[in-house]
């Protein structure tokens, strides 16, 4: 049965076209509206409408909600620990060396599979959209939106800065100034096309830096994104020197840690719905405590 979403137009929308409404308003992606026209499941006043038509005050926009109908990937039990949870989007903690999601000849053992099936327990079919990613050796905070208008406005959060992802690292190397900005453009490495570089043609990159805790040879780091480029923060602290401990494709390896020591330590965003500001944390992995630990009792006398 088809279900339709209905809105009375406020005198701020009055003039608007009804493709500029679905877009700014309702936060309908290009390709949802072209996929509502072919389904005819715009209606203006109970008719069908042109999507160039005016809107006009006190006007009833009805619009179909279109509904998912598979998850993208094969729904598989295994642990998975929520973080936060509500009708629009989950936070889960992702362990190191899973996938957020299938990709090449990974198709099985992923986040997005457990996700899958935690979801189809409860009775619910939406694909799984993963907001953001991690790396497969970065551990933490992950987001996924519960169904496409939830992931719009929640990419538009990402450009908005009103979402927001911090991070914890353990470095190589004592940091001068303890707190700081690391500009610098990255771009593919002209050598190994699974890397990243410092590259004067490449994307602007900026990552916050701030110590919160100093050992003999490392430094504890809670690190923010200004942008979100492939392996930003591992290459930008390894351009500066302190490459993350463990960080196998851009420091050194240690026998002390078997990744690189990198977590998604918290998130900031927006409720879809109450507009309250949410933060949601996931604690340290214990190998990543038993780094700091390790660090700690070697400090010199």
């Amino acid at each position: 049965m088809k279900s339709f979403q209905s809105v009375k137009i406020s005198p701020e929308h009055a003039g608007q076209t009804v493709e500029t409404y679905l877009k700014q308003v309702l936060q309908l992606s290009g390709r949802k509206i072209q996929k509502l026209t072919r389904q005819k499941g715009v209606f203006l006043n109970g008719r069908p409408v042109f999507l160039q038509k005016q809107l006009k005050l006190n006007d009833t926009l009805r619009v179909l909600v279109l509904q998912d109908v598979a998850y993208g990937v094969e729904p598989e039990p295994g642990a998975i620990e929520i973080l936060y949870e509500d009708n629009c989007l989950l936070v889960v903690n992702k362990p190191p060396f899973q996938l957020v999601h299938p990709t090449g000849q990974t198709i099985t053992g992923t986040l997005a599979n457990y996700l899958a099936h935690y979801l189809a327990e409860q009775g619910i079919l939406t694909t799984i959209r993963a907001v953001h990613r991690l790396d497969r050796e970065t551990s933490g905070c992950v987001i996924f939106a519960k169904d496409s208008r939830s992931q719009t406005l929640l990419e538009q959060q990402l450009k908005d800065k009103t979402l927001t992802r911090s991070y914890q690292a353990l470095i190589k190397g004592s940091i001068n100034p303890p707190f700081g900005k690391i500009e610098a453009p990255i771009g593919p490495h002209p050598s190994f096309p699974n890397r990243r570089a410092i590259n004067p043609q490449g994307e602007a990159a900026i990552t916050h830096y701030r110590t919160i805790q100093s050992f003999s040879d490392a430094t504890l780091l809670a690190l923010t994104l200004e942008t979100g480029r492939t392996h930003q923060i591992r290459v930008h602290l390894a351009h500066i020197g302190h490459p993350i401990l463990g960080d196998r494709m851009y420091g050194i390896r240690t026998p002390l840690i078997s990744r690189q020591a990198l977590h998604a330590n918290l998130v900031h965003f927006e409720h879809l719905e109450n507009k309250q500001v949410v933060t949601v944390e996931a604690p340290l992995p214990a190998d990543f405590t038993r780094l700091i630990h390790y660090c700690d009792t070697n400090q010199p006398e």
